[in-house]
């Protein structure tokens, strides 16, 4: 049994509109969306660094550990970039660190 596709009527009629203006290349791929890094490609060791140093070095002493959160407050005060909570966790998985959950959370 053959898999049925569905796809949305706007996106067909986008389609559509592209291949009237521009033929087959106007439907080729042009890569994954969303922005690119926002820090400089040429000094990736960097913000790796930062993070090697610690989260009290940078002023968080409560827990030891990186979140997302806090690197992404790191990377806006050292290198005036401003970066998501998701986009600084995809950021540490490239340097290859992992966020970190803080062990003591407020009861609500």
């Amino acid at each position: 049994m053959a898999r049925q596709l569905r796809v949305s009527l706007k996106s067909a009629y986008q389609w559509q509109q592209l291949w009237r203006k521009g033929g087959a290349g106007a439907l080729l791929s042009r890569g994954p969306g969303g922005s690119r890094c926002r820090l400089s490609p040429r000094r990736p060791e960097k913000p790796a660094r930062y993070l090697e140093q610690g989260p009290a070095t940078h002023g968080w002493g409560e827990d030891q550990v990186w979140t997302a959160a806090r690197v992404a407050t790191l990377i806006g005060r050292k290198f005036h970039a401003s970066y998501t909570v998701s986009g600084a966790m995809r950021l540490m998985h490239q340097l290859g660190f992992s966020p970190q959950v803080p062990a003591g959370r407020r009861a609500r």
